[in-house]
């Protein structure tokens, strides 16, 4: 299996990018973009979650732990990713809508099959870089070499860019799955990603070398293994809401069974378009080229099945590419624009007005004593949160387990941050919210299929079986 890494760092109100500040340049002549970001909230916690990757249906495991403060203090002892020759295991932080695979090669980088693309090479067209250059240290090594095709992979946990990244070839192995068991361990012996310098690594938790990138591009995760192993170019992501269990990540197609032999099958899932928004709203803005992250198209929010008045323009991604709404795994909690954030909480409010509020705690400001509220099957009883897409038929449901945060022994608040008056884009769906919720990624057909929470199927995204034959 691929194994992966996925950490949720503190400072994260909003991932949109609206300024970028200074540039300084970097040792090997790449240069650095700060990110700067106007609007914004912070928050306190950081999360990491820690599990495998595989591949025809590949498989991921997801180990999710949390710490005060924003600092995450790592992840569980499995390897994450196994790359090179000989093979070693290397921890990455997942980025759902990331444009490619990038890891720290300054620190111990050895391989005998490690060869950087050449500029104008098949594998440099496929990356589509930035440029090509020559680096100046005086012997070559990974990430750094003559006549090589750079690339911008960017942090997202620290909003920075790095214009420098060496597009580079390299082995990786990974264990599929017929979605029921796990299978062989099958290798990738051309893998193409990105050689970054160990700074654009600070922010991502303890002993983790990089990013996996799962955005659309043709370097991206699911892009390069459809390629090798010839299956659809669909992944499925299901997380789990456990600090102990892990979840998974299935790279092609179903079928998507969950123990106790429960089948997540295509009929269960709800489907909605992908919407493609056309100016790049990453972290690579400046490109003029399209997201790589995934879209979706939110026509208006119920609450308790009532309509909450927001203004309708900044649900749609406008010709600048702002508005709209976006799933992203590098944000904790949902964070919407201001005046959206400020209607659902006050609906949010008015819908449980029989249970007194107390004192927020950062960064929710909507906030109760747990103690007044029941509990259901699918997690704390409070109103429910409808996200209206294509028709008032087709809707994503949001109940308590994905919308609430129980912040401490006592107080539980509304799971959604107040993401400033002007970010890019409008909603950011964050990772709790879609915790024990099965998401396909169907690229070829541009759509989303989505479950609702598991928990109503009495299965969570813990319960796929990771070790042995069913």
């Amino acid at each position: 299996m691929i194994h992966y890494c996925k950490t949720i760092g503190a400072d994260e109100g909003a991932d949109e990018v609206s300024s970028i500040g200074e540039v300084a340049e970097a040792s090997d002549g790449g240069s650095v973009k700060e990110l700067g970001l106007t609007e914004g909230k912070s928050l306190t916690e950081g999360k990491s979650t820690c599990g495998d990757i595989g591949g025809n249906g590949s498989t991921a495991e997801w180990v999710r732990s949390t710490t005060s403060g924003g600092t995450v203090e790592g992840c569980d002892n499995d390897p994450v990713i196994n790359q090179r020759t000989p093979l070693v295991p290397v921890k990455l932080s997942i980025h759902l809508g990331g444009q490619t695979l990038w890891v720290d090669c300054d620190q111990g980088y050895v391989s005998s099959t490690y060869w950087s693309a050449i500029c104008g090479s098949p594998e440099c067209k496929i990356a589509k870089p930035n440029t090509c250059s020559n680096c100046t240290f005086n012997h070559p090594r990974p990430g750094c070499n003559l006549n090589d095709c750079l690339n911008t992979p960017g942090n997202p946990f620290i909003h920075t860019l790095y214009d420098g990244g060496e597009i580079a070839v390299d082995a990786l192995s990974i264990q599929s799955t017929d979605g029921v068991n796990p299978g062989p361990v099958v290798k990738v012996p051309n893998f193409i990603f990105t050689c970054v310098p160990s700074f654009l690594a600070e922010g991502l938790a303890s002993g983790v070398k990089g990013t996996a990138g799962l955005g659309r591009n043709d370097i991206a995760l699911p892009s390069q293994l459809a390629r090798v192993f010839g299956y659809p170019k669909k992944f499925a992501v299901c997380l789990s809401s456990s600090t102990s269990s892990r979840g998974v990540v299935i790279l092609g197609d179903g079928p998507y069974i969950m123990l106790p032999n429960i089948n997540i099958s295509k009929k269960n899932l709800i489907y909605t378009p992908l919407l493609i928004n056309k100016v790049g709203t990453g972290y690579v803005p400046y490109l003029n080229e399209p997201s790589s992250e995934y879209f979706i198209g939110v026509k208006a929010i119920n609450i308790s099945r009532k309509s909450v008045p927001i203004n309708k323009k900044l649900l749609a991604i406008d010709k600048n590419g702002f508005g709209g709404t976006k799933i992203s795994t590098g944000k904790p909690y949902t964070v919407m624009q201001t005046s959206i954030y400020n209607a659902v909480s006050k609906a949010f409010a008015e819908a449980l007005a029989k249970v007194p509020k107390v004192p927020p705690v950062a960064p929710f400001g909507t906030c109760y004593s747990s103690k007044r509220i029941g509990s259901t099957r699918v997690g704390p009883a409070v109103p429910s949160i409808d996200l209206i897409l294509q028709t008032q038929r087709v809707l994503w449901r949001i109940f308590g387990a994905n919308s609430t945060v129980q912040v401490n022994q006592d107080v539980i608040c509304l799971g959604i941050v107040d993401g400033g008056s002007s970010p890019m884009t409008s909603i950011v769906i964050g990772g709790h919210q879609i915790e024990d919720n099965l998401l396909q990624f169907d690229i070829p057909n541009s759509r989303l299929g989505f479950s609702s929470s598991l928990l109503f199927r009495k299965t969570t995204c813990a319960n796929f079986n990771f070790t042995s034959r069913a």
